[in-house]
């Protein structure tokens, strides 16, 4: 048989099969390599040049409400700061989630944002196990407002103090009956935490929202509510409902004339409600710096600590988006806890 040399070998087809596969692997990784490379500059670039378009911020109510106010005072502000018009859109439904949904599932370029409450980004995904999106699915940016609810009674209800409401439970154990804006809404957690902290059994009565619950005290089919500073300080003040005390731990300039729960007598007992800012999950660092930034100078302007003031919330912006991250992971702990203790099984 005839000897086959090395050089022959090496002209074969068969040998260089190997040699040539190990090439175009390595073209074909190349510009893979390359197409990452150019994404992540591009990518880099937008993030430079960003805003370079208006940019919507999605609110999860009808226009008029207390979230609503506050994008809307704060959103011409936010985008003189930012250099872009700000557009606000209203998408209202279950009690804010289908905006977060919205949110959650949008580009993450920085150009659609949420302003929320902990009501449809931390408290809806604890409540609704079926819900199609959770808090990780969030880029918190930063807290924009912080306000506590006020404890308004009936005014035939013979209440002049926290101590008289807790003495009154205590003698009739779920005769009480306490309005809220809905289940899993910051008045029905209020209400929960009443009754831990207070030792006592009020029954939850929910409404649809935050006006006819109110209503609802003053005819007397509801004993009291915990309610927004703007739905009830005018009943206070014309002597249809008595107000007993804010449900912050101390007195808020809000609300001249009630004391905090502390100073009321009930140690142990704080809630308040928040809007803040977020972005959709993967939005790029250099994007969600810039927009704390421009929150941050927003907030500073005098006339938006005047304008939210006289609308019943204090300016409260976040240290820094981490910040935020880091509280939005212990106040989700906190909403998470009241779910258990008061029972809570769905969201309406």
């Amino acid at each position: 048989m005839e000897k086959i040399s090395k050089r022959s070998r090496y002209r074969s087809g068969w040998h260089m099969a190997p040699l040539m596969l190990r090439y175009f692997l390595k073209i074909r990784f190349s510009g893979i390599a390359f197409t990452a490379l150019m994404m992540c500059l591009v990518s880099n670039a937008d993030a430079q040049n960003y805003p370079d378009r208006p940019i919507k911020l999605i609110v999860g109510y009808a226009p008029g409400g207390g979230t609503d106010l506050v994008a809307r005072l704060v959103g011409p502000y936010l985008g003189r700061a930012l250099g872009q018009s700000i557009v606000i859109e209203n998408k209202p439904g279950a009690g804010g989630s289908a905006a977060a949904s919205y949110v959650s599932k949008s580009k993450p370029d920085g150009y659609t944002l949420l302003i929320s409450s902990a009501s449809s980004v931390s408290i809806y995904p604890a409540l609704n196990a079926k819900a199609d999106y959770r808090q990780n699915q969030f880029a918190p940016v930063s807290q924009l407002t912080i306000a506590p609810l006020v404890l308004v009674v009936n005014k035939e209800l013979g209440v002049r103090s926290v101590a008289d409401l807790i003495k009154l439970a205590k003698a009739s154990p779920g005769k009480l009956n306490y309005s809220s804006s809905g289940i899993g809404s910051g008045p029905h957690f209020a209400g929960v935490l009443f009754n831990e902290v207070a030792n006592v059994q009020m029954t939850h009565v929910p409404f649809k929202s935050g006006s006819p619950a109110v209503i609802s005290v003053v005819g007397g089919e509801s004993q009291l509510t915990f309610a927004t500073t703007p739905t009830v300080m005018q009943l206070i003040r014309s002597g249809q409902l008595t107000g007993l005390a804010v449900t912050s731990k101390d007195a808020s300039p809000l609300v001249e004339g009630l004391p905090g729960m502390r100073a009321a007598g009930l140690l142990g007992y704080e809630i308040f409600q928040w809007n803040a800012i977020f972005a959709p999950a993967g939005t790029p660092p250099e994007v969600v710096n810039k927009l704390y930034a421009g929150i941050k100078a927003a907030m500073s302007n005098p006339a938006v600590k005047q304008s939210l003031e006289s609308e019943g919330t204090e300016v409260f912006v976040s240290s820094s988006p981490e910040a935020f991250g880091n509280f939005l992971k212990s106040d989700t702990k906190f909403w998470e806890r009241l779910i258990s203790a008061g029972g809570i099984k769905a969201f309406e």
